[in-house]
């Protein structure tokens, strides 16, 4: 026998959701409905001109936030490094980020984030889904999900590409999961290839190139048609006898590849085309130019870019998983970064663009605060950094903070469902919009029960 309904749920049964939005935020439901069911998400969900794209700087290995965005200068914790003034009075980072600091007024810079997992492959998951990995539903990656919300479906460009991907230690955390094969990224870019390029080596532009996108040798443009028709019937019998989200992607994604391979928007992915003085300022290495192609892609419509910082020349892929030299290491990554997010956040704003594009800084966890007998900081979850700028974010601010060692939070911890609902909610989307799994049970684009960043969206 069905339970008795709620006062929330019977109300859902009489009136439309605009109508509970306003409820909600009047306070007539809030003691059933989730914690931030109010105003600011009807804004969000019912304003189409909010619709923004993501790119994702994603820090492989877990940086340290004592020596980036809040050190412990004075403290024994604090390590060598000093920390600078920015153009937001009162907010210090890291001298290693000069460049970066004077974009602070683009910035907010969240101190607690307060998170339980210490395991690379399973914190990875946890910050691109959400949830930790295990049990039956197929989770997609944050960049999928956005990708499908945000984009079309007859695009050029994929809506989800991902630069520098290194899957090898957690492959769960970039699939499009429950979503099916149609909505997966598009990879460009080795994480294990080459780390610094000289500015006349086109090593880096060749791998940020999406390959096989020719035809192959000796085949003319008709007979390839022919060949696709050909598929395209055999495909059409086999899909009759077994529908289902296994065979509709498959074919979804050879359609998105013929339509790739005809488009004039895949010269996107061609560096050349920018001044060589540009691409000096963006880096002339992986990630810079990694940058450089996501504000590239953003300005073609394509509404998640995923941009990985994975190592140095000399580096483990996980360059920021610095047990060992912690110091040299991070100072050398931070120049990378430095110059390809200062001037991607400038480059946007150049171009009418940093308004619509939120960027968001961040990796699996932070670094212990205090320092190891190899002259490194291990895995620490409890109390690090992630940063927001541009699109629907309230810049020149610190969010949190922690204690005087680092060991703790002290003010306003931030879990990784309240991260990415506030990113959710940021872009412009209905936090409370359902997809449904693989396995019948509908999964929102965010955890009702997160508790939002508002003073951190614009």
């Amino acid at each position: 026998m069905p339970g008795k309904l709620s006062r929330g749920q019977a109300l859902a049964g009489q009136l439309s959701r605009r109508d509970l939005l306003r409820m909600a935020a009047a306070g007539a439901v809030g003691a059933t409905a989730a914690p931030w069911f109010g105003s600011l998400a009807a804004r969000g969900a019912e304003d189409p001109a909010r619709h923004r794209s993501c790119i994702l700087l994603w820090m492989s290995g877990g940086p340290s936030q004592t020596d980036t965005f809040d050190l412990k200068t004075g403290h024994k914790n604090g390590g060598p490094f000093q920390g600078i003034d920015t153009a937001v009075p009162g907010i210090r980072v890291s001298e290693h980020l000069p460049k970066i600091a004077r974009q602070a007024k683009e910035l907010a810079i969240i101190r607690s984030m307060n998170t339980k997992e210490g395991d690379h492959t399973r914190a990875t998951f946890q910050m691109h889904t959400g949830y930790l990995p295990g049990g039956p539903v197929l989770y997609p990656s944050l960049g999928c999900l956005l990708g499908k919300e945000m984009g079309l479906e007859d695009s050029e460009l994929p809506n989800c590409v991902s630069v520098g991907m290194n899957p090898f230690i957690s492959p769960g955390a970039f699939s499009p999961g429950f979503l099916g094969p149609q909505h997966a990224p598009l990879v460009v870019g080795n994480p294990y290839g080459v780390a610094v390029a000289r500015p006349n080596d086109d090593a880096v532009d060749q791998a940020l190139r999406v390959p096989n996108l020719s035809l192959a040798g000796g085949v003319t443009r008709s007979q390839a048609d022919q060949r696709l028709a050909m598929l395209h019937d055999m495909e059409s019998s086999f899909a009759s006898r077994r529908p289902g989200l296994v065979t509709a992607g498959h074919r979804a994604a050879y359609e998105r590849a013929d339509r790739l391979m005809r488009s004039a928007a895949i010269k996107a992915f061609d560096l050349q085309d920018e001044a060589a003085t540009l691409r000096d300022a963006y880096g002339r290495n992986p990630f810079g130019q990694g940058c450089l192609l996501a504000r590239r892609l953003v300005e073609r419509g394509v509404p998640f870019v995923e941009v990985s910082l994975n190592g140095l020349p000399d580096q483990q892929v996980f360059g920021w998983d610095t047990h060992q030299n912690n110091f040299d290491s991070v100072a050398r990554l931070s120049e990378l970064l430095d110059a390809g997010w200062a001037t991607l956040v400038e480059d946007l704003k150049l171009r009418g663009l940093l308004d619509s594009t939120l960027i968001v800084w961040m990796g699996e966890f932070g670094r212990t605060p205090t320092i190891n007998s190899s002259n490194g900081r291990d895995h620490f979850p409890n109390a690090w950094s992630a940063v927001l700028a541009g699109g629907g974010v309230a810049g020149g601010q610190v969010i949190g903070r922690t204690s005087d060692d680092g060991q703790e939070v002290v003010d306003r911890p931030v879990a990784v469902v309240d991260l990415l609902a506030t990113i959710v909610m940021a872009l412009g989307l209905d936090p409370l919009k359902q997809n449904m799994s693989n396995v019948g049970r509908p999964i929102r684009l965010a955890d009702p029960e997160a508790k939002p960043l508002r003073e951190c969206l614009a």
